[in-house]
């Protein structure tokens, strides 16, 4: 992982800039939401926790070139900008070590976009404007805080406990280096008493920092938390699908697939194979159990399918056939009938009339039905004891020849026509209106007017009879 870090010297940028790159006004207001939120990983995609770090120096700190935003701060970099930044001399380092401390908590408790007596951070905001500053928002935390840890090793010192009024008389080495930690609260109440507490610890930064002013001593100042006081789920990525996809709710179930001499020969796909075997009995539906293909066969004529189901004890055929038609040249196939037998009975389905496609497509058709006006499939059974029976396919596409694709339909012929009787009624309507239209303009285009008109100080006009 890398890491986003952004170094602002003391004559360049502030701190409150990083948010609004480009904006040249050093309005404090913009404060710590700024650079935390701006470079903060998104949510959906953050691996671990992450507490914020914030440094800044009365010296200077190594320059770093700015990263792409939304990244996380390893511990390792973390070291490596540790080691450049107090590798030689002695350094005075102050750590401010807040018991939690987020991003989030800059966003909510600091004065922005005109608020800025408002704001929880209000000696933190100046130091960081007065100062070389660099802003980790996202350092990679994992059961405790390893700034303490890294200062100790980097300075070679252990450090030393304390409080603003005890540094006020604390004699301080500058020949050596020297860790100051600052242990500073969080709340665990109403917000309110959270905003109060953060101000109290912005005191506490401003009262070490004045100390450190009034000592004239060099320093540097971490502040960051000990663990982060909101802690964003983690959504685990490896099993989802990246890139575009149809949105869908489960998964599509495969086709009916009939194999003949190791390759596949008849396909057949429902959403439901809804049948009914009386007017009063429930639609069952077939699609939902697994059949068996004894007697289905196909060659380059002739297809059948045959679906044996025997929980329900229903069977399904259907038997296709294609030839070729001069008038279009080319070979078309039709579904000649559909035989449901239950019970030793066998009903006939007739559905030639309408149920075609070429015989390199597949056909398909969103309802395939025998109970509709416009049915698809016809019964032909005069049988009083089959009169009754029903047939529904919803969302139904079958092809049994010329399957070049393998496992997948070849192109659908589907059975929606292009102009439906709504287009039909729209266009006639439409082609009505502009012709009374046309007949209008050309009405008002022969009409003519008077060019010449009665003087009453002059002769009266005169029109002779004859014209």
């Amino acid at each position: 992982m890398t890491v986003s870090w952004r170094v602002v010297s003391r004559e360049r940028q502030s701190f409150a800039e990083i948010k609004m790159a480009g904006s040249r006004d050093l309005n404090s207001e913009r404060f710590i939401i700024l650079n935390v939120l701006f470079f903060s990983c998104f949510a959906a995609v953050c691996p671990t926790a992450q507490v914020p770090v914030l440094m800044w120096t009365t010296e200077s700190l190594p320059p770093l070139a700015p990263l792409a935003a939304g990244h996380i701060t390893s511990i390792e970099e973390l070291s490596a900008y540790f080691s450049a930044a107090f590798g030689s001399g002695p350094h005075t380092v102050l750590l401010f070590l807040q018991d939690k401390l987020s991003k989030e908590d800059f966003a909510i408790f600091g004065g922005v976009y005109g608020n800025k007596g408002d704001g929880a951070f209000q000696n933190l905001e100046a130091a960081l404007q007065t100062s070389s500053s660099v802003s980790l928002p996202a350092v990679e935390w994992l059961d405790s805080s390893p700034l303490p840890a890294l200062l100790q090793e980097k300075l070679s010192v252990s450090p030393v406990l304390l409080d603003a009024d005890t540094l006020a008389h604390l004699s301080i080495d500058r020949a050596v280096s020297n860790l100051l930690l600052i242990n500073l609260p969080y709340c665990a109440d109403s917000e309110n008493s959270c905003k109060q507490l953060l101000r109290d610890n912005d005191e506490i930064i401003g009262k070490v920092v004045s100390s450190m002013k009034a000592k004239n001593i060099p320093y540097a100042a971490i502040y960051t938390g000990l663990q982060p006081s909101r802690v964003i789920p983690e959504i685990s990525m490896s099993n989802q699908h990246v890139g575009r996809s149809l949105l869908q709710t489960a998964d599509i179930k495969p086709p009916i697939i009939f194999n003949s001499s190791g390759a596949p020969c008849i396909m057949l796909w429902a959403e439901k194979l809804n049948v009914a075997l009386s007017a009063s009995q429930p639609w069952i539906d077939l699609a939902a159990e697994t059949p068996s293909f004894d007697g289905s066969t196909c060659n380059n004529t002739d297809s059948q399918l045959v679906l044996t189901y025997p929980t329900s004890g229903i069977t399904l055929s259907f038997f296709m056939s294609q030839r070729f038609f001069p008038v279009s040249a080319r070979n078309w196939f039709t579904l000649n009938s559909v035989q449901l037998r239950s019970n030793g009975m066998t009903a006939t389905f007739i559905g030639s009339r309408g149920i075609y496609a070429p015989a390199e497509y597949s056909y398909h058709c969103q309802s395939v039905s025998s109970s509709q006006d416009d049915a698809l499939l016809v019964l032909s059974s005069a049988n009083q004891s089959t009169s009754a029976w029903r047939l529904d396919f919803v969302d139904f596409q079958i092809q049994g020849f010329g399957l070049a694709n393998g496992t997948n339909f070849s192109y659908a012929s589907d059975c929606a026509g292009f102009f439906t009787p709504g287009i039909w009624m729209a266009l006639l309507t439409s082609l009505i209106l502009l012709l009374i239209f046309i007949y209008g303009v050309h009405m008002i285009m022969q009409l003519n007017t008077m060019d010449r008109f009665d003087d009453p100080k002059g002769p009266s006009i005169s029109v002779p009879q004859t014209e």
